[in-house]
């Protein structure tokens, strides 16, 4: 049954959609074996179940509003439509993405290089989020259509293995990593749709629908640039982030023990005091993630500066510094920054009238370095990162 090639018909979709979410294992199976090209998956699959929590979620937030019971806005009928357009599109872009990425890790976990094969884990992985998704007329069931996404990250995991003959023993590998790169493109993706709506709306970067053309023209090639109200998305960029992480999963690095990150956290500084210092690990094995924090006070200002060794989940900042990830959004109280400062990941929040905020660094795709909590200014917490020796915490890292 392939229901992506010749125009299949919507019996052949829905038995589909069933078999993937109801018994995955063997629809599974079915996939591995069937004929398939790219551009079906897009036009008979993905272009049709994307729509469905963009639709639902215009008509919803027309209806009852966006936001939390009692405190909801409901956006102008263009700006509505600017979000679920760009929702779509966004979600098209997060499949080929997604279909690359897993192309280029194949080989790295003994599995088969067929790009055709990892677009359809891509597409059909993504069934139960775009399905769940009509929940979105009742913005109060969110939490629903999120748990049915977590339940896609599960069809990843069971359907890579066996659609990209991954052996047994390499399997589990491919399948994490995968869906830590999914996520992270998932942010990339949500910031630039974000703020591209919150700039100009519709605007003139959705002429012609630009970006799902470059989503299934690029199909053949992971390289290509789309250009969205001024803000360039680089595909081959995106591709050579996922080959750093793909690098990182190959010659995996022993957990560096708490102590040593304990060692890197300063004492006193800038009148503020340090209250405590503690540590602690989680994990087994090579998988592990340390974290050595401690507390600072002054006067009424207090925060926490913490050295975390994020393990694998490295490979979620290498991904995201390496598409050269940039946000910012002002608002009249404070702002919110996530930018990539010599190839280092960079987040920084303020909020003015509390004085509360975060600033963090990533160092050499590894070692997360964060202080959060109340300060004279955010220059305070700039500060208190600085105080951790970077140049160390890179000689730890290799």
């Amino acid at each position: 049954m392939a229901v992506v090639e010749g125009g299949s018909a919507s019996t052949g979709l829905v038995a589909r959609i069933k078999g993937i979410l109801l018994s995955p294992s063997a629809e599974w199976e079915r996939i591995e074996r069937e004929p398939a090209t790219i551009g079906g998956l897009f036009t008979g699959y993905v272009c049709i179940l994307a729509a469905i929590p963009a639709v639902a979620g215009l008509i919803g937030g027309q209806l009852f509003g966006v936001g939390i019971p009692g405190l909801s806005v409901k956006p102008g009928l263009g700006l509505g439509i600017a979000g679920a357009v760009m929702g779509y599109l966004g979600a098209l872009l997060m499949v080929a993405i997604l279909g690359f990425i897993i192309d280029a890790l194949a080989p790295s976990f003994g599995a088969e290089k067929n790009r055709v094969q990892a677009f359809k884990v891509a597409a059909y992985s993504g069934t139960a989020g775009w399905v769940a998704g009509v929940l979105q007329i009742m913005p109060a069931l969110g939490i629903v259509v999120l748990l049915a996404s977590l339940y896609g990250c599960y069809l990843l995991y069971l359907g890579l293995p066996r659609v990209m003959k991954a052996p047994a023993e390499k399997a589990t590998g491919y399948a994490v990593v995968t869906i830590l790169a999914a996520i992270v493109v998932s942010i990339v993706i949500g910031v630039i749709t974000t703020t591209v709506i919150g700039m100009a709306g519709l605007g003139a970067g959705l002429a012609g629908g630009g970006l799902a053309g470059v989503a299934a023209g690029n199909a053949a090639g992971a390289s290509g640039t789309v250009e969205i109200n001024g803000q360039k998305v680089d595909l081959g960029q995106m591709q050579a982030a996922a080959n750093r992480a793909e690098q990182l999963s190959k010659q995996p690095q022993k957990p560096v023990a708490v102590d040593a990150l304990k060692a890197l956290i300063p004492g006193d500084m800038a009148g503020y005091t340090r209250a405590n210092l503690e540590t602690s690990s989680t994990g087994s094995g090579d998988v592990q993630i340390g974290v050595a924090k401690a507390d600072y006070r002054k006067g009424d200002s207090s925060f926490q500066l913490a050295v975390t060794d994020l393990g694998p989940m490295g490979a979620m900042a290498a991904l995201a510094s390496g598409m050269g990830a940039q946000q910012t959004r002002e608002t009249d109280e404070g702002y919110e920054k996530v930018s990539t400062v010599d190839g280092r990941l960079v987040s920084e929040e303020w909020n003015r009238q509390s004085k509360y905020g975060k600033y963090s660094v990533v160092v050499a795709d590894r070692f997360s370095v964060e202080a959060e909590g109340t300060a004279d200014s955010v220059d305070d917490l700039k500060r208190a990162v600085g105080a951790v020796n970077a140049g160390r915490l890179e000689a730890l890292a290799r």
